[in-house]
């Protein structure tokens, strides 16, 4: 529970509406898509950046676990309150503050729908690439946080290459800048990269400066269907060793091909054993030769079927059938155990055949869909509402984890670390690194207040 003390200085700072403590209220902020769940102890509604620093002092001097939430999308427990404390809630930090044309730049509050900027750039003909698959509810600061990805990443890069600077408030209260709007800044330690991807134990962001590029004047989207995932996987290779970059290559295996169609009717190929979607875009001169090699690459490797969309409305139609992968595969089974695990992109055919083994040794049915273009490929394995099975699956990821290491892979490639990957943290780096990383949070959050029992072991 929340010192009556410490409760009484947030009331006063922030106004008893934006205080909640009453269980109705709270267990509404206890979860995210883990399906998890751990019960705060409050929930804090800022307005300010001044009312966040405040309430970390007070949560600093007496002891108590902060948590900074924003849309809870997150598939590693990143924003469960494990430890209880005082969740606080960035609703009211969702402000685009400037797009300047002129820079190619854009400062917006953290609590800002990804898909709502989207759509404020893309009317002025701007463009920021980082599309994570929760887009059009997660937030600017959740990405950052967890260094999101998704599907243009290939091309593009992740969230990190778009972030220039940072507004954060310290574990201890203080109010930090970091970065800056220059293209060049090498003044002093990089700590705008350092704050990306650390999930919200270093600091609580509530504004950043991004990068944005001009919108690319237009696409064209291709599928191609494989007999297996072997020569879907070696396609992919082909086309980056012709030094074609598309903007995406998304690959679905069977049983994400079936569950989808069951879900869409979209007429997707469903004798094939894999299925890639490409898209390409640029200015309209270059892309349809470079379609045309895309086209040629898979025609090389085996391709049973090959389709370019004509129109945008196919086009939509087709990222709406990638999109919708996850909730199809409940058509499968009513479980599963969503992972994301990152290998070298010439060691997708390698690591698909072990998952494929490690499902059999199990009797679990494990679909693989994701991103080929840069070998982070997600994992589900499925299971039934039943305590063996349940283990059985638990088992299964131990296996896929082991052997993705094997292969030179790691563990996670954007969903971040949160509860549920930290205990596999030691296998994938050396104990001098991890000992470096927890005397950073330490140097950060000497009391160890902020998002506590995240991304260590």
């Amino acid at each position: 529970m929340i010192d009556t003390i410490a409760k009484d200085k947030i009331v006063t700072r922030i106004g008893p509406d934006q205080y909640l403590d009453r269980m109705e209220d709270r267990i509404c902020y206890a979860y995210d898509a883990t399906r998890k769940r751990r019960v705060p102890d409050a929930v804090a509604i800022p307005r300010t950046v001044s009312d966040i620093s405040e309430i970390l002092k007070i949560a600093n001097e007496y002891k108590i676990p902060v948590l900074a939430r924003g849309a809870g999308s997150g598939f590693t427990g990143g924003s469960i309150p494990i430890r209880g404390g005082i969740v606080i809630v960035m609703n009211h930090f969702n402000k685009i503050l400037d797009i300047d044309t002129d820079n190619l730049q854009a400062t917006v509050e953290s609590g800002v729908v990804t898909w709502d900027l989207h759509q404020a750039v893309e009317a002025l003909g701007l463009f920021y690439p980082p599309d994570p698959a929760s887009m059009k509810h997660s937030t600017i600061g959740g990405n950052i946080a967890e260094n999101a990805g998704g599907m243009r990443a290939v091309k593009y890069g992740v969230t990190k290459d778009y972030v220039l600077g940072l507004e954060v408030v310290l574990p201890t209260g203080e109010i930090i800048n970091t970065g800056s709007k220059c293209v060049k800044d090498v003044v002093g330690y990089n700590l705008t990269q350092l704050l990306v991807g650390s999930e919200g134990t270093l600091g609580i962001i509530t504004k950043a400066i991004l990068k944005l590029l001009p919108f690319p004047d237009t696409k064209k989207t291709l599928t191609a269907a494989f007999p297996a995932m072997s020569a879907a996987a070696n396609a992919v290779s082909g086309i980056i060793k012709n030094r074609i970059i598309p903007t995406t290559i998304e690959f679905l295996d069977r049983h994400s091909i079936g569950a989808v169609e069951q879900h869409l009717h979209l007429g997707l190929p469903t004798d094939a054993g894999a299925l890639l979607l490409i898209e390409v875009d640029g200015e309209e001169k270059q892309i349809d030769g470079d379609m045309d090699r895309v086209k040629g690459v898979c025609q090389a490797h085996g391709a049973i079927e090959i389709h370019i969309a004509s129109d945008k409305t196919e086009q939509d139609g087709l990222w709406r059938a990638r999109r919708a992968i996850t909730v199809s595969l409940l058509r499968l089974r009513p479980k599963k155990v969503n992972e994301d695990i990152v290998v070298p992109r010439s060691k997708i055919p390698e690591i698909i055949e072990k998952i494929n083994r490690i499902g059999e040794k199990h009797g679990l049915i494990i679909v693989n869909f994701g991103h080929a273009g840069d070998g982070n490929i997600h994992v589900n394995v499925l299971f039934n509402d039943d305590p063996s099975e349940r283990d059985r699956a638990g088992e299964a990821v131990d296996d896929i984890f082991r052997e993705t290491i094997s292969v030179g892979g790691l563990i996670s490639g954007e969903h971040g670390i949160g509860i549920t990957k930290r205990k596999y943290m030691d296998w994938c780096l050396d104990a001098p690194v991890l000992d470096l990383m927890k005397n950073i949070k330490r140097t950060f959050d000497p009391n160890n207040i902020l998002n506590p029992g995240k991304v260590f072991p």
